[in-house]
């Protein structure tokens, strides 16, 4: 059973920037396609950012685009979301996932590893 622990969040004023990482153990991590989901109070978790299994392949939400990078250690099980150009818009509980296979997929249900979460806040 894999399972992935999310640290960094915190507040941090509108033009910030936040790195979050995403510790992975219990599984073969270099095997993962892992992501970055999000969800503001009231609405449904949505996707932010996905990497492969070798980090040479990316996907992202439009919404992020240029201000959100993900990347992978997989010498120590960890990806991460460096964040910059924060907005308030970007407000939510940040979560980690991983699934097998290669797709770069942005559906919820396609992963089968979640974390708990980690709170960012962007406000001044």
């Amino acid at each position: 059973q894999v399972h992935v622990v999310e640290s960094g969040g915190g507040l941090v004023q509108p033009g910030g920037s936040l790195r979050l990482s995403c510790a992975a153990s219990g599984g073969t991590f270099s095997a993962y396609v892992m992501a970055w989901f999000r969800q503001a109070p009231g609405k449904e978790r949505d996707f932010v950012r996905a990497i492969s299994w070798s980090g040479s392949s990316t996907n992202y939400a439009d919404s992020v685009k240029g201000r959100f990078t993900i990347s992978r250690d997989n010498a120590e099980n960890t990806v991460y979301l460096q964040m910059d150009g924060l907005k308030p818009e970007d407000t939510a509980v940040y979560y980690c996932a991983g699934r097998r296979g290669t797709a770069l997929t942005t559906r919820r249900s396609a992963y089968d590893y979640w974390g708990q979460g980690t709170q960012v806040t962007v406000s001044s």
